[in-house]
């Protein structure tokens, strides 16, 4: 892989892009202090402001490196982020990349997601050289495999309490997608 950082990328609905300091309030509001949103997530619900600046400060602090990948995700219409795209995992020496998401449930059911994550494939497929993007979710949570369906990601199996979030241990459905399949959809 060659790394290049959070590149910015437009689609039709979507600026994704680095954060920057004044999107805090707007994360705060839109999704980090949503306990909806964090129900199936490893981090707990933002209870006061604070913990969403601290966050958001080290992803501002990080953006520099060319092998981090955390996008805010702004919808144009309220030129707002109302969510994030990033990596959460490597493997070098494989060239996989782990996808993770999540946006404010006011937002939910839109397919804002799924045009998140489709916007991020041919940048990893075709500039940082990645040759397979994987995600999960807990089986509780099918909506979020509905967007890596959506997305041409391939369902691979259960794993049996291979994860953790806000629910305790979890199983964990994972889906991937290779290059080689990507490039004929």
């Amino acid at each position: 892989m060659e790394h290049k950082g959070t590149k910015t990328i437009e689609t039709e609905r979507l600026l994704l892009r680095v954060f920057r300091l004044d999107d805090i309030e707007a994360a705060f509001k839109n999704w980090t202090s949503d306990s909806r949103v964090t129900e199936f997530l490893r981090w707990p619900t933002h209870t006061d402001i604070s913990m969403t600046e601290r966050i958001i400060k080290e992803w501002i602090q990080e953006s520099d490196n060319p092998d981090f990948y955390q996008w805010a995700i702004v919808l144009k219409e309220i030129n707002e982020p109302i969510g994030t795209i990033s990596v959460v995992g490597k493997n070098e020496s494989l060239n996989i990349l782990h996808i993770g998401y999540c946006i404010g449930s006011k937002w939910w059911n839109r397919g804002i997601t799924s045009e998140a994550l489709s916007a991020i494939l041919p940048y990893l497929f075709e500039e940082v050289g990645v040759n397979r993007i994987e995600s999960q979710h807990d089986p509780n949570n099918p909506y979020s495999g509905s967007v890596m369906k959506k997305c041409g990601l391939t369902y691979e199996g259960t794993l049996r309490q291979a994860d953790f979030n806000n629910k305790g241990i979890v199983d964990a459905c994972v889906y991937s997608i290779l290059k080689s399949e990507w490039k004929y959809r």
